[in-house]
């Protein structure tokens, strides 16, 4: 016997696969949601630990800089205190410099040269005084300049020809006024341990040398 479907069985189908396609979207949508609420979860947190992290390391750096002033100051006030010690020990040391400085004055005025003044002015030392000739004043420049531990640094401010007495007595002489430094006990002790530590070396070499 012959059995027909007389039931729209194409509409039952469409109708099924139209269900089941609505079904797979919900599914794909539920899944995707999930998926999305988990993600941002995991970003939330990641988000939360690192902007604490930051808030940590901005604290730690507030500190730290605190930490850099309060240094900064403790040094301000060992600068302070180095430079008031040096400054104490600078004025008991200068309390012998004017016999340092008469002593090589004595040593290195040559023949020929008269000083009539000279004036301290912190470091430096103005000279004024007649001299025989030119090469007078050059010797005594160059004796300033090289031949003493305590005098550094001489100038030649003025040079001219004057005459000095009256009568048989008159001469002819040159005035000048120059300027020196003078050296710190301090200064010239460490220029003659410089000067120890070159010479050590330079025995050293030759003395190494076959």
């Amino acid at each position: 016997m012959i059995k027909i479907n007389l039931l729209p069985h194409r509409e039952e189908k469409r109708k099924r696969l139209k269900n089941d396609f609505y079904s797979l979207l919900l599914f794909a949508g539920i899944v995707g949601a999930v998926i999305v609420i988990i993600v941002g979860t995991i970003f939330s947190r990641q988000l939360s630990a690192q902007t604490d992290r930051n808030s940590f390391i901005k604290a730690e750096n507030l500190k730290l800089d605190e930490k850099i002033k309060e240094v900064a100051s403790l040094k301000q006030e060992i600068d302070g205190l180095k430079a008031r010690q040096q400054a104490v020990e600078d004025l008991q040391g200068d309390r012998n410099q004017p016999v340092y400085m008469l002593d090589e004055l004595v040593k290195l005025t040559p023949e020929g040269v008269y000083l009539k003044t000279l004036k301290q002015e912190g470091q430096r030392i103005l000279l004024n005084g007649y001299a025989q000739s030119n090469q007078r004043v050059a010797e005594f420049l160059f004796n300033l300049g090289n031949k003493s531990a305590w005098m550094i640094k001489p100038e030649l401010i003025e040079i001219k020809s004057t005459g000095i007495g009256q009568g048989r007595d008159a001469k002819k002489v040159f005035d000048f006024s120059m300027n020196v430094g003078i050296r710190r006990p301090r200064e010239v002790e460490s220029s003659t341990s410089s000067a120890s530590s070159a010479s050590n070396s330079a025995a050293s070499a030759v003395a190494v040398k076959p």
